[in-house]
């Protein structure tokens, strides 16, 4: 903890050691300072110098210099208040370069449509698409993706601990790919909201409801192009269209109400059924065999009143038990 005492006001570990160096023993040098954090003199002037100019310490003239520390409250506050200034004189000049960048982008209705050519400018306009978003992130994800990796989403991630609410509609096929069910599952324990489809094919990525990216043909095998959508009819028509796939989708969830009859791996299975997947891929996912799954499978049905598996799926997930 000591060596991360300062970080908040911008001061690293360094500083840190020499601060409650300076607080317990005043009047040192820069030699003593140096021995007591196991440096040499050559290293810790810079980190005293920033010390200095925080108002933390004050440097006694004379030879050898020497310092002592300012009273804690006094500099930490005052310290604290010339932080809070900057980070609004901060907040203020990005507030007018979001207006300069939405000007840029958008000053013309041809811009309302962007188009982006090529799998890497797709990739880093999806990621800043992303990065952007302050209240929500809604998906549809299906292959083709923009690289064999997609068993992780460090983006979704940080956007989920600061609190942007993510939902993602997963197509089945996708679902059975080699570990990708772990995957989701893994994202929905961090707070992503997650429903499947048996055939999701329109792949859409939203952003505060305020701007979109799809690929330009959809059932191409590989995605080459792609067109950034923002404010327009268009962009208000795929909004709706991914409202009403949502509605249609069935719920992929981690945790049981408290008045579900189902234990975890009942659910497990009977979310796969609504998606979609294929018995192949539920019974390597769950590591069961193929009398296990149909003896359960079974018994899930007659629990649900369906007729067909998927339609058992589907019941659990009105009933609220996925």
């Amino acid at each position: 903890m000591p060596d991360a005492l300062l970080e908040p006001v911008g001061l690293g570990a360094t500083e840190s050691a020499l601060y409650l160096r300076v607080l317990s023993t005043p009047r040192c040098t820069t030699t003593q300072l140096a021995d007591a954090v196991g440096a040499t003199p050559a290293q810790v002037r810079p980190a005293l110098r920033r010390l200095v100019e925080s108002g933390l310490i004050a440097r006694i003239g004379g030879r050898p210099a020497r310092y002592t520390a300012a009273p804690p409250g006094a500099a930490f506050d005052a310290l604290a208040e010339r932080r809070q200034q900057e980070l609004e004189e901060l907040r203020g000049h990005l507030r007018e370069l979001a207006v300069r960048y939405q000007g840029a982008t958008a000053s013309s209705p041809g811009d309302l449509i962007e188009l982006v050519e090529g799998p890497l400018a797709m990739r880093d306009r999806v990621e800043q698409l992303q990065l952007g978003a302050e209240r929500e992130m809604l998906v549809v994800d299906c292959p083709p993706y923009f690289s064999a990796t997609t068993n992780e989403n460090p983006i979704e991630d940080q956007l989920l601990r600061r609190g942007v609410e993510c939902r993602v509609i997963y197509d089945a096929a996708a679902l059975e790919m080699p570990g990708r069910m772990e995957f989701v599952w893994s994202c929905v324990a961090k707070g992503e909201q997650a429903r499947s489809l048996p055939a999701a094919r329109l792949k859409m990525l939203i952003a505060d409801r305020a701007s979109a990216v799809i690929p330009l043909v959809l059932e191409a095998s590989e995605s080459s192009a792609a067109i950034v959508v923002r404010p327009s009819p268009l962009l208000t028509a795929i909004v709706t269209c991914f409202d009403l796939m949502w509605e249609r989708a069935a719920p992929i969830g981690v945790s049981a109400p408290p008045d579900s009859p189902l234990d975890e791996r009942d659910r497990e299975l009977l979310s796969m059924l609504a998606s979609g997947m294929k018995d192949a891929s539920i019974m390597r996912t769950l590591g069961i065999t193929q009398r296990t799954m149909t003896r359960r499978v079974a018994q899930l049905m007659a629990l649900m009143g369906a007729q067909t598996r998927f339609q058992a799926g589907l019941q659990a997930a009105r009933r609220g038990w996925l």
